[in-house]
Formats: C-alpha cells, structure tokens, sequence
C-alpha cells in the first residue's frame, strides 16, 4: 500500500494480535480496531459465536465500541484497521459509520481457505430479488412509507 506508514503497521499488527486472541477463545479468527488521531477508539474480536450473534462480526463490534467512545454514530475521522479483508455486511457498517479509510491485512482469498468464505454472499447480493436462494418478497401495504412521512416531519430529527 503506497500510503502506508510505520503507524498504520503497529495498529495493524494489533487487530492481528485481536483476531489471534479470538481465534484461542470461542470466537472465529477476526480482529478490528478503528483509531482516531493515532488512538485506538474501538475494539472488537469475532464473537458470533461466543454471543450466538451472527452480526457479532470483528468490524461491526469494533464500530460499535468506536461510536460508544465517541458518542456518535459517524467515524469520519477515523481509521478501521482489520485483519483480514471485510465481508459485505461489515464493509456495509464501514460505509454507514462513514469511516474514510480501511486498512486490511489477510485477504477474503485467505479467509475463503480457512473456511470462511463469503462469495457466496457476494454473489447473491448481485442477483435479482427472485433469483436468490432466499424468498424475498415487495408487499405493497397503505402505510409503507408513514414512517418516513413521519420522520421528515420531525424538525428535531437527526439527520444521517
């Protein structure tokens, strides 16, 4: 990576560190940490399998913490060091968080070898709605959108 610094190596080697941690408990091998002006802010491991939780991804419990931190649910300035390439729903919550910068370290070619492969997902989420493997299904309903009626109305709204 051409703009990678001896900082983002230590952070790096942490989330490494994290994900080796994990994977001698209960969780799968998976660590984050997201870092804001050079402090780690949020931490997380895989824990989907220690909290029966299959959203407990090493990102998603990293992002989480990070928001805690900082009482804000939008990392802007932050940096999300992973290690190993995120699955589409973390690479999701990254975009949602707003986190400009993600650094990685295995790749989704290396987490599909030790058995955690998400083409699968990947390739779905490419499908139409009625090619998938899941029944998704549009149901018309007449207050399909009050919610956002509602919400738009709310001048004490936060955006995001």
């Amino acid at each position: 990576m051409a703009n990678q610094t001896q900082q983002d190596n230590i952070f790096l080697q942490q989330a490494i560190e994290l994900a080796i941690q994990s994977a001698k408990q209960q969780g799968g091998p998976f660590g984050a940490i997201i870092v804001k002006d050079n402090k780690i802010i949020g931490k997380g491991r895989n824990q989907v399998t220690e909290n029966n939780d299959p959203s407990a991804h090493a990102e998603i419990m990293a992002i989480r913490d990070a928001c805690k931190t900082l009482d804000d649910f939008q990392l802007t300035d932050c940096i999300l060091y992973s290690s190993c390439e995120p699955c589409p729903m973390c690479t999701s919550a990254i975009y949602w968080a707003r986190i400009p910068r993600l650094i990685f370290a295995a790749t989704a070619s290396d987490a599909a070898n030790a058995g955690f492969d998400d083409q699968f997902i990947v390739n779905e989420l490419a499908k139409p709605y009625a090619q998938r493997s899941i029944s998704i299904e549009h149901c018309t309903h007449k207050d399909a959108t009050k919610s956002f009626e509602t919400w738009r109305a709310n001048n004490s709204r936060k955006e995001y």
